[in-house]
């Protein structure tokens, strides 16, 4: 049997590395098939840092990573897959590469600091050559030149310091140190000088990944040929596409994307399919055929590399004068609706709460934190968490921007990233903006001050991760307008002359690309983007959700802690647009980046049914064993509840990691040394100190929430409208922290001897899984979703629906019970039933059978939840 290259039924994400590598996933794939999932999901494959846990910081685009087992081992894990019916879905990241130490692992890079601007791969990466004299700054030093000056050495030809090497310009060699440095392309920094001087793009605040110019064709040819060969192969049947806001134009790479898969699919010729031929079972790799190729062998331990058809050379492919043609740019979607183009293609947009993906997107949707958010929401009860958000500012008594109050703490965030962590981009942007206002005799005038101020009070009223607006072209909705109006008539509040405030309309036209078309206009309405992106992901996701903390489970990725419960009708409402825009869209409830994996959380937002006992519990605990402060108390315990003990291995890195990261008292670049050791010492003592009688009695307040928490969660994930992606260990009972715990190597298919809820998410999740497998049409495009109401005095605690085939024939019924404890107070389920459609209906959980208007008390009275089909 052969796996549908289609639309997936189910996806199981595999974070490899190299202590799991692509034949570790072969051994798990009879297991992940018995499972019911339908493809393997994996981390990106392509050659990384060595080492690296995650494969984010990809060095070499040409070749599969060795450390996994390279092109041999991902085709055999394909084999394997495919002879259990399994196809493999692959993240692709094409915003960014590693700038590694040593640098000679990035071989068009090393090329570009031994060549400069003037070389053929000096596109591939978004540097300003305007700044830092035409050089590219390179913030690797532990301090301050002048003190680092000693550890420097020229050796076998590069110049040396710790573990970095880097290539010297051609004739410098035998000049003095100081001379030396001068004449090189790039300058060598004390790496605090990122923050205000670095001049090339990064992934976020992240200086050791360089963002890279897809937008490019050539680029684009040279970065995604051998993903490509892979898919015109068989090899890879879908891609996760990482960050897309990052770059310059995500639906022109999008588009550009999609015809290339569409050629790679067909013929293998034309469009952006061509370039490589693919690594042989032996690793070799022969050049492209259509004379405009480069092979470049990274410099050895001798000296300079050469073009050369060796067996180790790094294949990489520049864009000359007489360079390969851009594909043409097709208009329209180019794409079915459901499979995303050739290969069904989701994408990594966070989207804020009411915000559409670009319905002109070549995909088949997004990863799924939407719906992560939406599924969250409903187990959330608003009037608990009422109550225990007050209690929780009673407690750890948090100034108002400060943790006191969400839209307050964004704000001050959001000022502080555009002020500190992005001064450098915001420099970038001003320039720019400097140049053409000082090119068109009708803006000039504008000092660089207030250009600069405008940039950031506009920036920091955008409240998504980014608009899409290009040059020429209108904005891809009528919001990102509107978004923009918006910020731009709040940011005229931080001038005081209004002449002066004019400056904030060109700020607003630059940003909508409509001021002009040059090079400078182009340039700074993709960066203006960018940078919105990355402020909207450190001031709110890396810094506001650490800040304010009254319930933890609602600072996940995608999500609104200002404003975390979701309603029955607001949660249909969210699937029904989900089946009829998106109906392939990826959904998730934990991922790689989730702050808490979804039982974790289930834990977590139980104690919005208990709120008064949480505040007693966190105040007497701390009596014992006082914080350094109360917000640390808060939040320190909350993650202890989340993993349901105190393991100091996983819990002091977890509540450390947050400290920093809400830079309240110590952040990772201003370490406070003594703050963080009296955190870790009242770790030690209080939460991973803790008795058996500690754990019994909050096990005994939580346990029985959080069952129905995570069983429903899980079940609606499984069955709700889109393509559910389980990461690795979820079928299981998993309670994972931040990463680095959520990347444990995982142990698929391992013994474990389990009871009570630990035994029943897997039983649950093998047989959803099973159902969408067997029964694809009542789950994927074309099938039909329904709400069921219950009827009775306890009828808000039921959520349900049906999921039917074509025509509404056959189906599933999903059943979940929200807010169990609140349930059991107001005396169970009583008198409220549930009508079901005609038909006798049996559980696949237990058993059990119904028909007509079911009672709750008795359909429910083994597990909190129900998965029904027709008999």
């Amino acid at each position: 049997m052969t796996a549908d290259p289609g639309t997936p039924t189910a996806t199981y994400r595999l974070q490899l590395q190299p202590a799991f590598p692509f034949a570790a996933a072969e051994r798990a794939v009879p297991y992940l098939a018995s499972l019911g999932v339908s493809h393997l999901h994996l981390s990106p494959v392509l050659e990384a840092v060595p080492g690296s846990t995650h494969g984010y910081d990809v060095v070499d685009h040409s070749a599969v990573r060795a450390e996994l087992g390279g092109v041999a081992g991902l085709r055999a894990l394909a084999r394997t897959a495919r002879a259990h019916g399994l196809g493999l879905i692959v993240d692709v990241v094409p915003n960014h590469m590693a700038a590694p130490a040593p640098e000679r692992l990035n071989a068009p890079l090393w090329e570009v600091l031994r060549n400069g601007s003037k070389s053929p791969y000096a596109r591939w990466f978004d540097i300003d050559w305007r700044a830092q004299d035409g050089k590219v700054l390179l913030p690797v030093l532990g301090g301050p030149l002048g003190e680092e000056w000693r550890r420097l050495r020229i050796e076998d030809g590069t110049l040396r310091y710790y573990d970095h090497a880097f290539p010297l310009r051609p004739g410098t060699e035998g000049l003095p140190l100081p001379a030396l440095l001068d004449a090189q392309w790039y300058r060598l920094g004390w790496w605090r000088l990122a923050r205000t001087e670095l001049n090339y793009r990064r992934f976020f605040t992240i200086s050791e990944l360089i963002a890279v110019r897809v937008e490019d064709p050539e680029v684009f040819r040279a970065t995604h040929a051998t993903l490509l060969e892979l898919v015109r192969e068989g090899v890879v049947d879908g891609l996760r596409i990482d960050h897309p806001d990052g770059l310059a134009d995500p639906e022109g790479y999008l588009r550009r994307l999609d015809r290339a898969v569409r050629a790679a699919t067909g013929d293998g010729h034309g469009g952006d399919g061509r370039g490589t031929t693919p690594e042989g079972e032996g690793g070799q790799r022969t050049a492209p055929e259509d004379g405009d190729g480069l092979r470049l062998t990274p410099e050895g331990e001798g000296g300079r590399g050469t073009a050369s058809d060796g067996e180790n050379g790094q294949r990489l492919t520049p864009e000359g004068e007489g360079g390969r043609r851009a594909a043409p740019e097709d208009g329209g979607r180019g794409a079915a609706p459901e499979g995303g183009g050739g290969r069904w293609t989701v994408v990594e947009k966070i989207l804020a709460r009411d915000e559409p993906l670009p319905a002109s997107w070549p995909v088949a949707g997004t990863t799924g934190y939407d719906a992560l958010h939406h599924i969250d929401g409903l187990f959330v009860d608003p009037d608990g968490l009422e109550k225990l958000t007050a209690l929780y500012r009673a407690f750890a008594a948090p100034p108002a921007d400060l943790g006191g109050d969400w839209a307050a703490t964004v704000r001050r965030a959001a000022r502080e990233v555009v002020t500190h962590e992005l001064a450098a981009e915001v420099a970038r942007l001003t320039r720019t903006a400097s140049r053409f206002c000082a090119a068109d005799v009708r803006l000039r005038d504008h000092a660089p001050w207030a250009l600069r101020t405008a940039i950031r009070e506009v920036l920091v009223r955008l409240p998504v991760y980014r608009p899409y607006a290009s040059v020429g072209t209108p904005p891809a909705t009528d919001a990102d307008a509107v978004l923009l109006r918006s910020a731009a008539a709040g940011a005229r509040e931080a001038f005081t002359v209004p002449l002066e405030a004019r400056v904030v309309e060109v700020v607003r036209d630059a940003a909508l690309g409509r001021l002009g078309d040059g090079p400078d206009h182009r340039d700074f309405c993709a960066r203006f983007a960018q940078t919105a992106a990355a402020l909207r992901a450190k001031s709110v996701e890396d810094t506001a959700f650490y800040r304010y903390t009254p319930l933890l489970s609602a600072g996940e990725v995608g999500g609104d802690p200002g404003r975390p419960a979701v309603t029955p009708e607001e949660f249909h409402a969210f699937a029904a647009r989900r089946l009829r825009d998106w109906p392939a869209g990826g959904t998730v409830l934990s991922t790689h980046d989730t702050k808490r994996s979804a039982d974790a959380r289930a834990r977590v937002t139980a104690l919005t049914e208990c709120p008064a006992w949480w505040g007693r519990t966190v105040a007497e605990l701390t009596r014992s064993a006082p914080a350094p402060d109360p917000h640390l108390a808060w939040t320190a315990w909350q993650t202890a509840l989340a993993l349901g003990h105190g393991d100091a291995e996983r819990l002091v890195p977890a509540v450390l990691k947050g400290v920093r990261e809400a830079g309240l008292r110590t952040t990772w670049t201003e370490r406070n040394a003594a703050y963080e050791e009296e955190v870790t010492a009242f770790l030690t003592a209080g939460p991973c100190a803790a008795g058996p009688s500690v754990w019994a009695a909050i096990g005994a307040e939580v346990d029985g929430p959080a069952r129905a928490n995570a069983l429903g969660a899980a079940l609606l994930h499984l069955t709700m409208p889109g393509v559910p992606d389980l990461y690795m260990g979820t079928e299981h009972l998993w309670t994972a922290l931040v990463d680095p715990d959520n990347r444990r190597p995982p142990e698929p298919g391992a013994e474990r001897q389990a009871q009570g809820l630990a035994a029943e998410k897997p039983l649950l999740t093998r047989a959803a899984l099973r159902l969408r497998r067997e029964r694809p049409e009542w789950f994927g495009p074309g099938s039909g979703y329904a709400p069921l109401t219950a009827e009775g005095p306890t009828a808000a605690h039921c959520t349900a629906f049906v999921r039917t085939g074509a025509g509404g024939r056959d189906g599933a019924i999903t059943v979940v019970t929200r807010l169990s404890r609140r349930l059991a107070e107001a005396g169970g389920w009583g008198a409220t039933r549930l009508p079901l459609p005609p038909g006798r209906w049996r559980d696949l959980l237990t058993g059990r059978t119904a028909e007509g208007s079911a009672a709750l008390a008795e359909l429910l009275s083994r597990l909190p939840v129900a998965l029904l089909v027709r008999t």
